[in-house]
């Protein structure tokens, strides 16, 4: 079984924390009042606006009764994730136009995770310039198996797919 570390690495130690006080049935600002932290640095340490320090850790790990350092341990890794996609190369994005998302911020879409929706979307409520774009970006054997074949060739997926086969 992987360890807590192991798991979580690269993720904000607010966010597991959150997870935890959730799953132990323990409120934010009691756990906080407990730790002689104020409720309001909790709330945003779990809302991943704020980092941990050493201290708090200690406090955290010794009240959830993990192993001494675990939740620096998850900062510090945290913090090696943010440094790397810092430094790394900006990723090129397709030009697709913001309305075909309207109920998402553009800025926030994860192209990679979320290409299966990106794809749906775009063949769905996107002009041809926009589906190129996709295949460009993703691959044609990508976006084939996001929409299949056939509606590739007739480059659109009919809106309300779904209910065509009943």
């Amino acid at each position: 079984m992987k360890t807590l570390i192991e798991k979580y690495q690269g993720i904000h130690p607010g966010l597991v924390l959150e997870r935890e006080l959730k799953k132990r049935k323990l409120r934010k600002r009691g756990f906080a009042i407990a730790l002689k932290e104020h409720p309001q640095t909790l709330n945003e340490i779990t809302k991943a606006r704020r980092g941990i320090t050493i201290a708090q850790s200690l406090k955290i790990d010794n009240a959830l009764n993990f192993e001494e350092g675990t939740m620096f341990l998850l900062q510090a890794y945290y913090e090696i994730v943010k440094e790397k996609e810092k430094n790394s190369t900006p990723f090129n994005y397709p030009t697709i136009r913001k309305m075909i998302f309207w109920d998402t911020d553009i800025s926030k879409i994860d192209w990679k995770k979320q290409y299966k929706a990106v794809i749906e979307r775009v063949f769905e409520r996107g002009n041809e310039e926009e589906k190129n774009e996709l295949i460009n970006f993703y691959g044609e054997e990508t976006v084939i198996k996001v929409i299949g074949f056939e509606q590739l060739n007739n480059n659109h997926k009919p809106i309300l797919d779904h209910l065509r086969n009943k």
